[in-house]
């Protein structure tokens, strides 16, 4: 079992070639330009349906020429199954990112998530299988547990799912036990526990609480809560969840392989404690952001009440240790807010990046 720290200098040394799925969207550019920076040769694939463009351009900037030159892009749709060989073709690992995410998106319209997160996940892999790929990690979620109400969430313990998209994230785990029994493939699930930070889009009708968040403080705009603000979350910054994915695509503990793990922090915040703790970040930049207030409505349907990973296994199989909590990655997240709030005409051009 390595460290984190050991798994990057094994990566520098001894470099391979990856392919992420969903390369141009949040999650999968950030494992893009980690990977990029130690290195490594990666294929990327992409139909841009929730990614952009503008992500990739900026992995592009923070890496040097000679490492994006390391970089293949395919544009192409995970619904394909041709298009799922090619990207496979002469790579050693898989990191499945591509899906349609949102619980109220799959509750508007099942049809499409399910084409996306159980199709695409079939094709991908059939593909991986055929290449043949050394590893398949894949993106599983923390909407699996359902309504089980146990807090902490043990991997071993699930409830019945609350949403279309949590059915198909379900039927992801159980394809990829099958495919671990039948071909004797290496696949590893990683439950995502409310990932958030740099490139995550604050815009649309489906963005995640933080960055829709952000872009309301900085704009002096209130903040809708779904509920009564006692919900909770166990919320995860984007560097942890990197960490995980290299851990569990480099790691050589037998007893690793083909097991799920809760991928987040272990610890439980309310939506109305988030509330405040992004307060005191935006007022850095915002001074009016204490004044700002939140307006309250209904709970949103599928959604679950209470959230909370046991990270215990991913520690002691992966060797996984989160480095930043939930305030230290509220801090460093800031600043790609604020900028891409600026360059949105959402903020003056003279607040202060961090």
């Amino acid at each position: 079992m390595a460290t984190y720290s050991a798994i990057k200098k094994e990566l520098m040394e001894n470099p391979r070639t990856w392919l992420i799925t969903g390369c141009a969207g949040f999650i999968g550019s950030n494992l893009l330009e980690a990977l990029l920076k130690l290195n490594q040769k990666v294929v990327g694939l992409d139909n841009f349906s929730t990614g952009f463009q503008r992500n990739l351009d900026e992995v592009r900037s923070f890496v040097s020429p000679e490492q994006w030159g390391g970089f293949r892009f395919r544009q192409g749709d995970i619904r394909n199954l041709e298009d799922c060989r090619k990207a496979c073709a002469g790579v050693q690992i898989v990191l499945h990112q591509a899906a349609l995410g949102s619980v109220p998106r799959s509750i508007e319209d099942p049809i499409n998530t399910n084409s996306n997160n159980i199709d695409g996940f079939l094709n991908m892999l059939v593909a991986a299988r055929d290449a043949p790929v050394k590893r398949f990690v894949y993106a599983a979620s923390s909407s699996t547990y359902g309504d089980h109400p146990a807090l902490p969430k043990s991997e071993d313990v699930i409830g019945r799912p609350l949403s279309p998209y949590a059915v198909t994230k379900y039927v992801n785990e159980l394809y990829a036990d099958v495919f671990v029994k039948t071909y004797g493939m290496e696949i590893m699930g990683l439950r995502y526990f409310n990932v958030f930070g740099p490139r995550q889009d604050p815009k649309g009708g489906y963005a995640a609480v933080i960055p829709k968040w952000y872009l309301a403080m900085v704009s002096s705009e209130p903040v809708s809560i779904n509920g009564d603000g006692q919900t909770s979350r166990d919320f995860c910054y984007i560097e942890n969840c990197v960490q995980a994915n290299l851990q569990a695509a480099l790691s050589e503990n037998p007893e690793a392989l083909n097991q799920v793990y809760n991928i987040a922090c272990g610890e439980r915040t309310t939506l109305l404690q988030l509330f405040e703790k992004m307060k005191d970040t935006v007022f850095r930049h915002n001074p009016h952001a204490r004044q700002i207030r939140a307006n309250f409505g209904s709970f949103r349907p599928g959604d679950i009440r209470h959230s909370l990973a046991d990270i215990g296994k991913a520690r002691g199989l992966l060797g996984y240790e989160p480095e930043y909590g939930l305030s230290a990655g509220l801090d460093k997240a800031s600043g790609w807010y604020l900028n891409f709030c600026r360059s949105k005409g959402c903020v003056e051009e003279s607040a202060i990046c961090p």
